[in-house]
């Protein structure tokens, strides 16, 4: 037998180095007529080619020192698949069939997939890019696809061939810079990597997958094949339910979680998502929260950027378990009524040499251009919004985690990062638009086209900006101009409020307006009033540590606090700890202090939040008109030098509201008068003092009638006792007519 291909081919294949090898190795017609077939097995001491079941096995001759091996086949046809016996070196006997087969093998990623891919439109793209187990005509194995523009030759490597980058090079796809190979026998479970080679400098790296499912535990970071299709979910009526209902006008409460300290086992280690689903999901019942919002659980390398440097796009965090284990926890909060919402990172990523970084060499994912490309503040690179294949990568990936997770909503972490090419930036640091401004208008495009496939695609789930400037219409629909977003983040409230709480009370008369200017904007945005994990970290303290005076004041304005935030227009969120008032500041590397929870001031706090979130549910006027301003009207918004603030909140039905009065001061208001619109008994259904939550039980007894005294705008008014440093909620008692009940049972005012 005659070698029929040039030694330069050979030599190319021989050192990895060969863009094209279906062009060599596989089956190929010989010019007269058979065929030949060649494979690269370095291993290999003797090689066999069968070409059918039922044929003896072929010797093939040793083309190459490395290891090429051919078998040249005289007046026959191909056959359509055949397979290698082969004795390495050791010893070892093996029998496998042959990826470059193309003929048995056909390549999955059509030319429709790869043009809308380039186009930025194939929303299904993780479908087709990544390992994905295949099996073709009885024979099972692992179909591996990645884009890498500028590489000159890219393998599939990992145990099974040795790490050697030279055994399973892929095949090129035009010019799209889309890479494919089937590899035969490999199974769920193998650890892989991508070797690229790039056209420039030189370059060559060993890859993980961008669209890896699955990852080894840090500090380990290969890619591992994992097929996510194929759980069970139990979820259907909640998916049903989600779908024909709109959060905007539903009361919504959300506890922020870090995964991995929130609670250890008892061997001090981080819970599984199964533990974690089966600990936490009845103790946040039983608090009456509506949503968990997960810190980024996304691969990432660094325990310490809690998630926000993500090297897995495609992967929840193999930290705690298995991709199948995070579906598990999903399903059971949906079945116990709780809604997941995961904070996603689009605006940038890690210059981690394994992962997206520099990925072929040049800079694929990020712009070249450091004024662009580059995060001054966190050292991570900036996507290239403008790049439709990066475009494709994230969009995809949002509604990757919707449809394969089936999660609820993505928070979008620093928006305002991505929105100013100058954030964090001074004079000469970065690069103006097209028009000579600071708006990054493809981010904007970006956000834009992303808000409008969420709601699109996934209908029930919620997009939620943390947006920390003033950018106009951020949770306003796109086609009045706005960003899409369902709701925003109050960041300006929470600075407010926390800056008036820290003060003495005795100083707060001078900041009254800092709780007041809240209705000042409050209706411009559909915002989420968030205490979230950046205020307890770097040396800020916990929540309570905020507080100022002794021991009780803490506690009581704490209290106060939180019944501010759930008595004021906005949806609501709580980072893990804020419910029974830890005292240290959060660290991931922690669980909470629940040793806490047996003192009855934390197990107080605790009761507070679980009777805020009861009546919070329970009354329309508290959530209904969230968003608009006939929910909201201040009784007196101006008691400056008694630092009393009163308001009420309506429900969509007018007659249905709220009276709420909060004293922001450690002394009790004795017979303050409050006017309100109906004559009849409030009800006193929330006292943040009461002893239940370890204050005085300074109040009004449960309940208080009006008296026929006109106060402000009202011909009615109200004398009540404000607890110090406490918040308290009345409602009017329905009337006999209205309630159904008879007449001489109910205690009417006269």
């Amino acid at each position: 037998m005659v070698s029929t291909i040039s030694p330069d081919a050979l030599e190319a294949v021989a050192h990895a180095d060969h863009g094209s090898p279906f062009s060599v190795l596989g089956v190929h017609p010989q010019p007269a007529s058979g065929f030949v077939i060649r494979t690269f097995q370095p291993n290999a001491a003797t090689i066999a080619v069968i070409l059918n079941d039922e044929a003896a096995p072929l010797p093939m001759q040793k083309i190459h020192p490395a290891g090429i091996f051919e078998a040249v086949v005289d007046g026959a046809a191909a056959p359509s698949r055949y397979r290698y016996e082969m004795t390495t070196h050791s010893g070892d006997v093996r029998s496998f069939f042959d990826p470059f087969d193309s003929a048995a093998y056909p390549f999955q990623i059509s030319e429709l997939d790869v043009y809308l891919f380039r186009q930025g439109r194939n929303l299904e793209i993780y479908e087709k890019m990544g390992a994905h187990i295949r099996e073709v005509d009885g024979v099972q194995g692992v179909n591996f696809v990645v884009w890498a523009p500028n590489a000159r030759r890219v393998s599939v490597i990992g145990v099974f061939n040795n790490w050697d980058a030279r055994v399973h090079p892929m095949h090129r796809h035009g010019d799209s810079g889309v890479w494919e190979l089937f590899i035969p026998g490999v199974t769920e479970g193998t650890i892989y990597r991508y070797s690229v080679r790039s056209q420039h400098h030189g370059y060559q790296a060993d890859k993980s997958d961008p669209y890896g499912f699955y990852f080894q535990m840090r500090p380990e970071n290969a890619s591992i094949v994992y097929d996510i299709t194929g759980y069970a979910w139990g979820d259907q009526a909640w998916m049903t339910a989600r779908a024909e209902a709109s959060l905007l006008k539903k009361p919504v409460a959300i506890y922020e979680l870090h995964g991995g300290s929130w609670k250890h086992n008892e061997n001090g280690e981080w819970l599984s998502y199964r533990e974690l689903a089966n600990q936490l999901i009845p103790y946040l019942k039983d608090l009456g929260f509506t949503h968990i919002e997960l810190m980024p659980i996304a691969e990432h390398p660094f325990d310490g950027s809690w998630g926000y440097q993500v090297t897995g796009y495609y992967a929840p965090t193999s930290r705690y378990g298995s991709p199948k284990d995070f579906m598990y926890f999903v399903d059971i909060c949906h079945q116990n009524g709780i809604g997941v919402i995961l904070d996603w990172v689009p605006a940038h990523f890690p210059k981690d040499g394994y992962a997206l970084s520099y990925f072929d060499g040049t800079h694929l994912y990020s712009h070249e251009d450091p004024r662009l490309g580059e995060h001054p503040d966190w050292g991570t690179y900036i996507f290239n919004y403008g790049r439709n294949e990066v475009r494709n990568f994230l969009l995809a990936n949002a509604l990757f985690w919707l449809r394969y997770y089936h999660i609820d909503g993505l928070r979008v972490d620093a928006v305002a990062s991505m929105l100013y090419l100058d954030y964090s930036r001074k004079a000469g640091q970065w690069v103006p638009n097209q028009y000579g401004s600071n708006e990054n208008l493809e981010a904007i495009a970006f956000l834009r086209e992303f808000n409008t496939l969420v709601h699109r695609e996934a209908p029930g789930a919620v997009t939620i900006a943390e947006e920390s400037t003033s950018w106009p219409m951020v949770s306003r629909p796109t086609y009045v101009g706005g960003l899409g977003f369902t709701f925003k983040w109050n960041m300006g409230w929470m600075h407010d409020t926390l800056d008036y709480f820290k003060l003495n009370p005795i100083f707060r008369r001078y900041h009254h307006n800092l709780i007041t200017f809240l209705i000042v904007y409050a209706f411009s945005e559909n915002f989420v009033l968030a205490l979230s994990h950046d205020e307890v970290v770097h040396l800020k303290g916990s929540l309570l540590t905020k507080m100022p005076g002794d021991w009780w004041q803490k506690f009581a304005s704490l209290r106060l606090l939180y019944g501010m935030q759930y008595g004021m227009p906005g949806k609501k969120l709580n980072f893990m700890g804020h419910e029974f008032g830890q005292w240290e500041e959060w660290g991931e590397a922690k669980q909470l202090e629940w040793n806490l929870t047996v003192y009855p001031t934390h197990s107080g706090v605790q009761s507070w939040i679980r009777d805020l979130n009861r009546v919070y549910r329970e009354q329309p006027a508290l959530f209904e008109q969230d968003f608009d301003g006939h929910g909201f009207e201040w009784i007196n918004a101006n008691d400056v030098e008694q630092n009393v603030y009163t308001w009420m909140r309506f429900a969509e039905d007018h007659d249905d509201y709220l009276v709420i009065a909060a004293n922001c001061t450690p002394v009790p208001r004795m017979y303050y008068r409050v006017g309100v619109p109906d004559a009849g008994v409030y009800d006193e259904l929330l006292n943040s003092d009461a002893h239940v939550y370890g204050g005085g039980d300074v109040g009004n007894g449960g309940s208080i009638t009006t008296e026929t005294i006109p106060w402000g705008r009202f011909q009615q008014s109200l004398s009540l006792t404000l607890p110090p440093l406490g918040i308290i909620v009345l409602r009017l008692r329905p009337s006999p007519a209205r309630a159904g009940e008879p007449t001489e049972n109910v205690d009417v005012a006269p």
